[in-house]
C-alpha cells in the first residue's frame, strides 16, 4: 500500500531526534527533548509493545514552517476495522499476561498510536512510540526493579499500508527496532538490505499476485482491466500482476488510477473508459475507502456486467457491502488472508466501554462515531450531536467491528503479538519446564536491546492454538496462505463473504489453487463463468495470428496451411501431419493419405489395357495373314523376315505398356523403362533395315550394282542386333548405377499420395528416349530419300508417313509427360507408347493387308513392278 521516500529535511531532523533519545546523561537518566502530544491507548508493563494502526484514514496535509515545533493535527474518517485490530492487540496481550506458561512473571504493556494511514503521520507516531510514554517527563532506568529493555518500546506492531510502512521500516532499520506488519503486503518490503528489521505476519503481494494470475487463468480470462491508486501497493502489485499475466498469454486491456483527492471529472472519465472497453473482468488493487467513489458512480449508471476481482485490501470490507452496491459487487471474487475464529475475542470487543481517562481516548472516539453522539468528556462545542450516556449496547450494532465470525487482519495482529511474546520468552531465558507455576520465572536481570529481540524474532517457530505454524523465512515472510472469497447474497439480500476455495503458495506447482466451482455466484446473476476475451479462442482447424500493433490477446483466426492441423481451441501454431498423412476437411485431425496409382481397376487403366491387348491382337492377326500369304509377291517384296520381326517387336511394344499399370514395385520400376526402350529400339531397327533394303533394292536394279548383296539377311540381323544391344547396354548401366525406385509423392494436394517410380537420374530416361529418337531420325531421313523411287508399291512412302506420326506423338509426349499430375503421368507415357505403336502398325501393315485380302489382283509380280496393263 502507499509510500514516499524520506527525503525532506524534517526526516533528517526526526532521525537525529530519535538518536539522542537512547543516549544517557551523566546522572544516568534519559531525557526527552519534546512531545508530539499524540493521543494513545496505553497500558504500563515490564515490557511495552508499540502499535501503529490506521484508526483514521484521512490525514491532514502537513504544514511545516520549520520555525516552531510541529503540533498534533487531528485526522478524520474513522475506521471501525482498525479499532477492532487495536482491541485484538490488547486482547492478545492480556491473554499472554494471564498465561502462566508464556513469559511467566513478566507483564506485557502496550502503547498504541494512530498512524492515520499516511506517511508523515505514521513517522510522527512511530518516533513518538520509540521516545517513550507521553505521560512521563522522565524515565529513570535505575529505579525500576524490572526494566528488561534498554528502549522504551523494543518492538512495534504496524502498519496497515505499504507506503507508511516503508517510511517507518526505513527509519527503524539502522537502530534494529523490529517492525512487524499485519497488513503491508508490498513486495518491495522484502528487501532486507533496505528494511533489515522488518517482518510481517501477512504474505507478500508476490504470492497474492501469483494466486490472482492462476485464478484468472483458471477461468480463461485473458483480457482483463486493472484499477489501482497512486501508491506502492497498487504500483508494485499491478506491475507484478501484469508481468506474470503476460507470461501466461494474458493481456491488460486498460489500467486506471483513482486519484487520491476526489475528482468527479476524473471518476467520470474512468467509468466512461470502463464502459467502452471490451474487457469484462476488472482487478482492483486498492482499499475500500479509495474504491468507494468509483463504485458509487458505477452503481449510479447501473453497470453490472463486470466481474470484479478483489485484492486482499478490500475483499472483506464491510464498507462496500451497502445495499446501493449490491448490484455491482455481488459475485466479486478475491483473495483474503487465512481467517479463523479467536475464542473470547467477540466477548472482549463487546465489553468495551468509554471512560474519561486519557488512555481511553480511542475508545471514546469509537463510541462517538459508532452511536453518532457526544460523550461530553471534552468540550468540543458541538451542539448538533446528542449526548451519549455511555451505556449504549454494542450488541445492537452489526458492522465490521462486531463481525468476528472469521477474522483475518485481526488474526495477523494476534499472531504478531504472540510472535513477539515467544521471541521474548527465548530471549529472557524463561523457564517453562517447572512443575508448579509458582516456580516458573524469566531472567529478571536480563537487559536486552531491540536488535537482540529482532534476532530471536527471526528464529521464532511455534504452533499456535489453531494448529498453524508461525515462523518467518529469511525475508521475514510468513507461510503464504489465502482463502478465496466470493461475495454472495443471502436470503435477506445482504452480502456474505463465502469461502469458495484456497491458495497455498508453499504447495507444489499445480496444487496451490483449489476452487469449488459449484459454490460460486457470478456477477450479474450469470449461471456460467463470465467470458473476458479480446478475441474468442480460435476454433480447431485454425491458428491465432496477432494483429500488428495490438496486444497478443487480440488476433485473427487463420485456417491451417495445407498439411497442418490444430485440434485444440486457441492454438497459436498448427501442427504438421506425419508423413503420408493429410488433414481432413476441417483440418482438426490427420487422416492416412489416399494412395493413388494407375490401377488395373481404374477405368483409365482398363481402357489402356484393352487398347494394349487389342494392339497385340491386331498384330497377331496381321502376323497370321502374312504367314498364310508369305509366298505372295507383296510379302516377299517387303522382306518377310523383317516383317515378322517387326510385328514381333510391335507386339512387345504393346505388351510393355502393361508393366506401367499397377502398384509400383522395385521390379516394375526397373522393368518398365527398360522394356519400353529395348522394344522400341528393336522396332525402329527393323523399320530402319526395311528402309535400307528398299533403297538398296532400287540401286541393285542398276547395271553393275552389288549393294544388295552387301546387306544380305545375315548383315541385316547383325545390324538389328547391334542397334538393340546398344540400347540394352545403356539401360543396363542406367539400372545398375541409378535405378528408379517406388516413391510416395506427397507434394500433391487433396490428401493424395501418388505412388510412382522416381528417377534418381532423369537423364538416363532421356538418353534412352534420345537413342530411340536418333534411330527414328535416321529411318525417317532414309525413307524420305526413297519416297519417290519408281515402284508401284513403294514401302518407303509408308515408312515416311509412319515416322511422321511417330515423331508427332513423341514430341507432344515430352511436355504432356512433364505437366501431367499423379497417375496421369504414367497414363500419358502409356498413351504415347500405344499411339506410336498403332501408328507404325497401321501405316506399314494395313495397306499391305488391304491388298492381300481385298485386292488380290494387285498382289502379283506384274502389278508390283508396274507392268500390268490397265
Amino acid at each position: 500500500m502507499p509510500v514516499t521516500k524520506l527525503g525532506l529535511p524534517l526526516g533528517l531532523l526526526l532521525l537525529l531526534y530519535l538518536s539522542v533519545v537512547v543516549s544517557t546523561s551523566l546522572d544516568n537518566s534519559c531525557w526527552r527533548l519534546g512531545d508530539f502530544n499524540s493521543p494513545a491507548l496505553e497500558q504500563d508493563g515490564d515490557i511495552v509493545i508499540g502499535g501503529l494502526f490506521p484508526l483514521h484514514y484521512i490525514a491532514p496535509e502537513p504544514d511545516h514552517t520549520y520555525s516552531e515545533l510541529p503540533q498534533h493535527q487531528e485526522c478524520s474518517g474513522f475506521d471501525f476495522r482498525a479499532f477492532r485490530w487495536i482491541q485484538t492487540m490488547v486482547f492478545a496481550i492480556e491473554e499472554i499476561n494471564n498465561n502462566s506458561v508464556l513469559l511467566p512473571g513478566v507483564t506485557l504493556g502496550y502503547r498504541i498510536l494512530d498512524s492515520c494511514d499516511h506517511v508523515h503521520t505514521s513517522l510522527r507516531s512511530a518516533l513518538s512510540l520509540v521516545n517513550g510514554s507521553s505521560s512521563q517527563t522522565q524515565v529513570t532506568t535505575a529505579g525500576s526493579s524490572k526494566c528488561f529493555s534498554t528502549a522504551p518500546v523494543p518492538a512495534v506492531i504496524g502498519l496497515a499500508s505499504s507506503s507508511p510502512t516503508r517510511a517507518v521500516a526505513q527509519t527503524f532499520g539502522p537502530f534494529g527496532i523490529p517492525l512487524i506488519s499485519y497488513f503491508a503486503t508490498c513486495t518491495c518490503l522484502t528487501d532486507k538490505k533496505e528494511y533489515p528489521s522488518f517482518l510481517r505476519t501477512v504474505p507478500s503481494d508476490v504470492f497474492q499476485v501469483q494466486g490472482l494470475v492462476q485464478l484468472v487463468s483458471h477461468f480463461g480470462w485473458r483480457w482483463v482491466g486493472t484499477v489501482g491508486t497512486d501508491d506502492d501497493y497498487s504500483h508494485y502489485g499491478i506491475q507484478a500482476f501484469t508481468e506474470q499475466l503476460n507470461r501466461r498469454g494474458g493481456c491488460i486491456a486498460f489500467h486506471h488510477t483513482i486519484p487520491k483527492a476526489y475528482s468527479q471529472a476524473k471518476i467520470h472519465s474512468i467509468v466512461n473508459n470502463l464502459e467502452s472497453s471490451t474487457a469484462r473482468v476488472i482487478i482492483a488493487f486498492a482499499t475500500e475507502g479509495q474504491l468507494l467513489d468509483l463504485l458509487v458512480e458505477v452503481a449510479r449508471r447501473n453497470l453490472t456486467r463486470w466481474q470484479w476481482v478483489a485484492s486482499e485490501a478490500w475483499v472483506t470490507a464491510k464498507l462496500l457491502t451497502v445495499p446501493e452496491l449490491h448490484s455491482v459487487l455481488a459475485g466479486t471474487l478475491g483473495f483474503a488472508f487465512k481467517g479463523t475464529t479467536i475464542p473470547g475475542l467477540a466477548e472482549f470487543l463487546l465489553s468495551v466501554k468509554p471512560s474519561p481517562r486519557p488512555e481511553y481516548v480511542f475508545t471514546n472516539m469509537f463510541w462517538e462515531e459508532l452511536f453518532g453522539c457526544r460523550l461530553g468528556y471534552e468540550n468540543k462545542g458541538d451542539s448538533e450531536l446528542a449526548q451519549c450516556t455511555g451505556s449504549e449496547d454494542l450488541m445492537d450494532i452489526k458492522n465490521s467491528y462486531t463481525d468476528v465470525s472469521r477474522v483475518r487482519i485481526s488474526y495477523n495482529v494476534y499472531k504478531a503479538v504472540y510472535a513477539i511474546a515467544h521471541a521474548l520468552h527465548q530471549l529472557l531465558q524463561c523457564d517453562s519446564g517447572a512443575q508448579s507455576s509458582y516456580h516458573k520465572f524469566c531472567n529478571a536481570e536480563s537487559k536486552f536491546s531491540p536488535w537482540q529481540l529482532l534476532h530471536y524474532l527471526k528464529k521464532v517457530n511455534f504452533t499456535n492454538q489453531f494448529k498453524e505454524k508461525v515462523y518467518f523465512d529469511k525475508n521475514g515472510e510468513p507461510v503464504p496462505l489465502y482463502d478465496i472469497i466470493n461475495w454472495q447474497r443471502d436470503g435477506q439480500g445482504a452480502i456474505q463473504f463465502q469461502m469458495v476455495g484456497s491458495y497455498d503458495g508453499s504447495a507444489p506447482q499445480g496444487q496451490q489453487l483449489k476452487i469449488d466451482m459449484g459454490s460460486i455466484q457470478w456477477a450479474g446473476g450469470q449461471t456460467e463463468v463470465p467470458s473476458s476475451l479480446c478475441t474468442p479462442s480460435c476454433p480447431p482447424g485454425t491458428r491465432q495470428a496477432t494483429r500488428p500493433g495490438q496486444p497478443i490477446c487480440c488476433f485473427d483466426c487463420l485456417p491451417c496451411a495445407e498439411g497442418e492441423i490444430s485440434n485444440i481451441s486457441g492454438a497459436t501454431e498448427c501442427i504438421a501431419c506425419p508423413q503420408y498423412y493429410w488433414p481432413n476437411k476441417e483440418r482438426v485431425s490427420c487422416l492416412a493419405g489416399i494412395e493413388e496409382f494407375l490401377s488395373y481397376h481404374d477405368i483409365m487403366g482398363i481402357i489402356l489395357i484393352c487398347l494394349s491387348l487389342f494392339g497385340v491382337a491386331v498384330a497377331t492377326v496381321i502376323t497370321v495373314i502374312f504367314f498364310i500369304f508369305r509366298s505372295t509377291p507383296i510379302v516377299k517384296a517387303n522382306n518377310s523376315e523383317m516383317s515378322f520381326l517387326l510385328l514381333l517387336s510391335l507386339k512387345l511394344c504393346f505388351l510393355c505398356s502393361l508393366v506401367f499399370v499397377g502398384r509400383p514395385s522395385p521390379w516394375t520400376c526397373r522393368t518398365r523403362q527398360a522394356a519400353f526402350g529395348v522394344s522400341f529400339v528393336l522396332c525402329i531397327s527393323c523399320i530402319l533395315v526395311k528402309t535400307i533394303v528398299v533403297l538398296l533394292a532400287f540401286r541393285s536394279t542398276m547395271p553393275g550394282s552389288s549393294s544388295l548383296k552387301l546387306f544380305s539377311p545375315p548383315q541385316q540381323r547383325a545390324f538389328i542386333f547391334c542397334c538393340t544391344t546398344g540400347q540394352v547396354i545403356l539401360c543396363a548401366c542406367w539400372l545398375a548405377l541409378a535405378p528408379p525406385y517406388p516413391y510416395k509423392n506427397t507434394s500433391y494436394q487433396g490428401g493424395k499420395i501418388v505412388l510412382e517410380c522416381k528417377d534418381v537420374w532423369p537423364l538416363g530416361f532421356y538418353m534412352v528416349l534420345g537413342y530411340i529418337g536418333l534411330l527414328s531420325c535416321m529411318c525417317f531421313a532414309l525413307a524420305f530419300l526413297g519416297r519417290k523411287l519408281p515402284d508401284t508399291f513403294n514401302e518407303a512412302k509408308l515408312i515416311t508417313f509412319s515416322m511422321l506420326i511417330f515423331f508427332a506423338v513423341w514430341i507432344s509426349f515430352i511436355p504432356a509427360y512433364n505437366s501431367s499430375p499423379g497417375k496421369y503421368t504414367v497414363a500419358v507415357e502409356i498413351f504415347a507408347i500405344l499411339a506410336s505403336t498403332f501408328g507404325l502398325l497401321f501405316c506399314i501393315f494395313v495397306p499391305k493387308c488391304y491388298i492381300i485380302l481385298l485386292r488380290p489382283d494387285l498382289n502379283t509380280k506384274k502389278a508390283m513392278t508396274g507392268k500390268m496393263t490397265k
